[in-house]
């Protein structure tokens, strides 16, 4: 029954996915907690920066993005990323798109837990002399990211399943190989199932996994 499945290297384009989303999820955590320092910030222009950031990105949808990091900054702008074979250019092309649009994710989930931080606190730490930085680096964010395991797990998750959209861009990921073998292959049901049951077994146990971490890390208030 799973004859078919010979000359097809499905572990190979679900460790793509993988590739896809631990850079991406990297690179989110990264940018969407500077935008979120940003959002809290007592600059107004940051502030402005990471309001407008955030409410546009979010908005946009991913494939728009995905298309645009090809057409548009490789085709286009003729950026590169510092690669020179093409499909790596897609490769890092889509994580750099993912990242753009995960983080006002990422961003939104930790400005949440920020404002679950008691406010008495971060004023006796400006109190004692800590610059704003130093406040969120030392007080306030080590508290947020306790708060929110549970939330960033479910970006985690949503951010699995949108890598399938860089088979927009001819990035060899799970999706475009799903696409491929249903063209070539008269078993729409079994290959879907297939690839279902792949995502799931990438999912589930993060969920379960980052869910039993947030119980664990969870401040007690």
């Amino acid at each position: 029954m799973f004859d078919f499945l010979q000359g097809y290297d499905l572990l190979g384009a679900f460790w793509v996915t993988v590739q896809l989303t631990v850079y991406s999820a990297i690179g989110s955590l990264v940018w969407g907690t500077l935008l979120a320092a940003m959002r809290v910030s007592p600059v107004p222009l940051m502030r402005g920066f990471g309001t407008v950031y955030v409410n546009i990105v979010r908005n946009i949808p991913l494939t728009v993005i995905i298309v645009f990091t090809s057409l548009g900054l490789f085709q286009t702008l003729g950026v590169s990323l510092g690669a020179d074979r093409f499909t790596t250019i897609n490769f890092r092309l889509a994580v750099l798109g993912l990242t753009a649009y995960t983080s006002a994710f990422v961003c939104e989930a930790v400005r949440s837990g920020i404002n679950t931080v008691p406010l008495g606190q971060v004023e006796a730490a400006r109190a004692i002399g800590l610059s704003f930085p130093q406040v969120l680096r030392i007080v306030v964010l080590p508290q947020a990211f306790r708060s929110v395991v549970g939330p960033l797990a479910n970006v985690l998750i949503a951010l699995t399943k949108n890598t399938t959209v860089a088979a927009a861009i001819g990035v060899a990921e799970a999706a475009l190989l799903m696409r491929e073998m249903i063209e070539n292959e008269a078993q729409l049901i079994l290959i879907s199932a297939i690839f279902a049951a792949g995502f799931i077994c990438l999912t589930l146990p993060t969920g379960l996994f980052l869910g039993w971490v947030a119980k664990k890390v969870a401040v007690k208030r």
